[in-house]
């Protein structure tokens, strides 16, 4: 099983979203969606989470999203937050209801619940030393665009 692409399409969106300011490209969801090549809905779905978490503005009608704070100051966690809803926020989901009449049901949880606690921590904490810049820069330079 594996994470949803919500997170990486948030990144996507938001580095498009920054760059295109200076090649002054307006941020209509089918232009964003033609950059991650997929239906302008799942972008809009994606930019009212961002817009929900305070990491973009829009300006309905005219492609006019842009970030609320400098890409510097939004962190890949703040990214992760945003677009995950809480029955996906643990990177680890648990069985609900191993039998408790077996002797490895009975006691699963105990001994998967503090690991897997710690994995997700350490995975946000990583996630946090990341920010939008680090993204956007070697696209930027790559692409010879001046930030």
């Amino acid at each position: 099983m594996r994470i949803n692409t919500r997170f990486a399409v948030a990144i996507h969106v938001l580095v498009l979203i920054e760059l295109n300011k200076y090649k002054d490209i307006s941020n209509t969801s089918e232009h964003l969606a033609l950059s991650v090549n997929t239906n302008p809905v799942v972008i809009r779905r994606i930019i009212a989470m961002l817009k929900k978490a305070n990491l973009i503005t829009v300006k309905a009608g005219v492609g006019g999203a842009s970030l609320k704070r400098p890409p510097q100051n939004i962190s890949w966690l703040d990214i992760y937050h945003a677009v995950q809803s809480d029955d996906e926020f643990m990177l680890f989901n648990k069985h609900e209801h191993p039998n408790q009449n077996c002797y490895v049901g009975a006691s699963i949880h105990e001994v998967i619940d503090e690991p897997l606690h710690i994995a997700q921590k350490t995975m946000e904490e990583k996630l946090s030393t990341f920010t939008l810049l680090d993204a956007i820069t070697p696209i930027a330079k790559k692409n010879k665009i001046a930030l």
